[in-house]
């Protein structure tokens, strides 16, 4: 793909996330797309056949984001602890974002076909990959004494359960940030090594 089509695509993906936040997944229609990013329906149709392709092409950019963010910020004597609270750090941003969110389209997205086997997997690969960090980070703190887990599978389970939960939360009842950062030192200090 050339550098011209390449920053088109990123433009078309840029203008669609803001859409999607705005209309969520199910409302969206390939015209509102058109339509936002001043294009031909053609020239969208060049890089994408649907919305959903769009939408899932915005989900494995951000976790790529996610991971960019995560990755930089990330120096060699950064301890497992420092790590995972640099993780949590960022899981609380995005859930205080005063940028669009894409939390109700995500959901909309993942309960509009359920049947789907590919949008089945792209979930739980984010939901795996999610676990795989950190249990890779417990595990660490666990083997330099500096945190305390029998269990570094079940415990980043159960971390991504609350994360998620707090996502659901922010989008139907709303979150403040006390009720997040209370979850997040309940998490920390049950693995806190004495």
């Amino acid at each position: 793909m050339s550098d011209k089509a390449a920053k088109k695509k990123q433009y078309i993906l840029d203008t669609a996330r803001g859409v999607f936040a705005k209309k969520g997944f199910k409302n969206v229609t390939m015209k509102d797309i058109v339509d936002a990013c001043d294009i031909s329906r053609g020239g969208l149709y060049i890089y994408f056949e649907s919305t959903e392709d769009i939408f899932a092409e915005l989900m494995k950019n951000e976790a790529e984001e996610m991971d960019d963010v995560f990755s930089g910020s990330i120096n060699e004597e950064s301890s497992a602890g420092d790590i995972l609270a640099l993780f949590l750090k960022e899981q609380k941003k995005e859930l205080l974002s005063e940028k669009e969110s894409l939390l109700v389209a995500t959901y909309e997205y993942a309960f509009s076909n359920m049947n789907n086997s590919d949008r089945t997997e792209l979930f739980k690969e984010r939901l795996n990959a999610f676990v795989k960090v950190v249990r890779k980070l417990i595990e660490k703190g666990s083997e330099s004494g500096e945190l305390y887990c029998e269990d570094p599978e079940g415990a980043a389970r159960n971390i991504l359960n609350v994360i998620e939960g707090l996502k659901i939360r922010s989008v139907t009842t709303g979150i403040t940030e006390s009720d997040i950062d209370r979850e997040l030192l309940y998490i920390m200090s049950g693995l806190i090594a004495d």
